[in-house]
């Protein structure tokens, strides 16, 4: 059974949530404080953790920032709807996903499903697979990355986008391929969240190779990764 962690200080909604994804097969542990938050994410006791924007003792981007310092672990944030900068801020933090409030239950169980499902371990077919493009090199099995030799950190999501660029070395890899593939979900008109990862990914492993741009933009279109080579090996 996977475990979810929801930090949010509405503990009506905790309660819906839980009764809601229980009989799918989670359980569901709910605190309604940051600092507290902070404490149980860093525990190593859950899969995945639902963190809300607003809340007590510290608000859900400082929990984030926290997180991220030590933890890989997958974060879903819940936002207010239409607070754009919100979404962006938590994305730009290290964020997998977000989901605006008030969310239909049927949608945070397929975010939660499909957020899992990148998590989750790859089959011992891959576990020895290694994609190397230029001066990153990825392992598949480990999920680690480096770049000329130094690991790179990156969140789940992060790992896929990149990994989605690499095998795609040399072509446009498209935000509805992009979206569809890591996300889950087609991208409507306003959804930042494949344009963030690829900040975050030139900010983490650089914005040149050499001379060259390393992801570069098609713009109404999506992304190439510069470097036409693709190797790979165990």
């Amino acid at each position: 059974m996977e475990r979810i962690l929801i930090i949010d200080d509405d503990a009506a909604l905790c309660e819906l949530v839980g009764e809601y994804l229980q009989p799918l097969g989670f359980a569901v542990e709910a605190v309604h404080r940051g600092d507290t938050g902070v404490e149980r994410a860093l525990s190593a006791e859950h899969d995945l953790i639902l963190l809300d924007v607003m809340l007590p003792g510290q608000n859900g981007f400082e929990v984030l920032r926290q997180i991220r310092e030590s933890s890989k672990i997958p974060v879903l944030m819940l936002t207010a709807r239409g607070d754009d900068v919100d979404r962006i801020v938590g994305l730009e933090i290290g964020a997998d996903d977000y989901l605006p409030k008030p969310f239909n239950p049927r949608e945070l169980a397929a975010r939660v499903r499909a957020i899992l499902r990148r998590s989750n371990a790859r089959d011992d077919a891959e576990a020895a697979t290694t994609l190397v493009v230029g001066d990153v090199e990825m392992e598949l099995g480990t999920r680690l990355v480096r770049r000329a030799g130094k690991i790179v950190e990156l969140t789940a999501v992060e790992f896929e986008v990149l990994e989605k660029l690499l095998r795609a070395a040399g072509r446009i890899t498209t935000r509805e391929e992009l979206s569809r593939d890591v996300l889950g979900r087609s991208p409507s008109p306003f959804d930042r969240s494949i344009d963030m990862h690829i900040s975050n990914l030139r900010k983490k492993l650089g914005h040149q190779i050499g001379a060259a741009e390393r992801i570069k933009t098609v713009r109404g279109v999506g992304y190439i990764y510069a470097q036409p080579g693709l190797t790979k090996g165990a």
